[in-house]
């Protein structure tokens, strides 16, 4: 059961269906202080737990269990969700032009580069 102080830190959603990877980048967030919603290997439970609580922003693989993330990543953007694309199928330009507020990370990214994307997508989304 989530605390009071589990409610008022920031939520990140997670979506990444290679589950080392998935633990290392949730492993990460909590290391920030943030609290993870997820990680979700495919957008259709994404999409449901988005429908219970909108996260402050989100870590999303390009291609997941159920394939690409991209309708996931409409709905977070039409609700003003800041969006961190990790992935290794999709260059950084191919994202800037679909999602110019977005930010991308390359797989493998270096933990200090992913740790300072996260720390700019806290701030869009406050």
């Amino acid at each position: 059961m989530a605390t009071q102080a589990d409610k008022d830190r920031p939520t990140v959603l997670v979506v990444e269906d290679e589950v080392i990877v998935a633990l290392d980048l949730s492993e990460t967030v909590r290391d920030m202080g943030f609290r993870v919603e997820g990680p979700y290997a495919n957008k259709s439970h994404a999409f449901i737990a988005i429908d219970e609580e909108m996260p402050d922003f989100a870590i999303l693989d390009v291609m997941t269990a159920d394939g690409e993330v991209f309708p996931l990543a409409d709905a977070l953007t039409e609700a003003g969700v800041p969006i961190i694309f990790h992935s290794g199928h999709v260059t950084a330009r191919e994202i800037a032009d679909r999602y110019p507020q977005a930010q991308a990370a390359a797989k493998p990214c270096p933990p200090s580069k992913l740790m300072a994307m996260i720390a700019e997508a806290n701030k869009k989304a406050h």
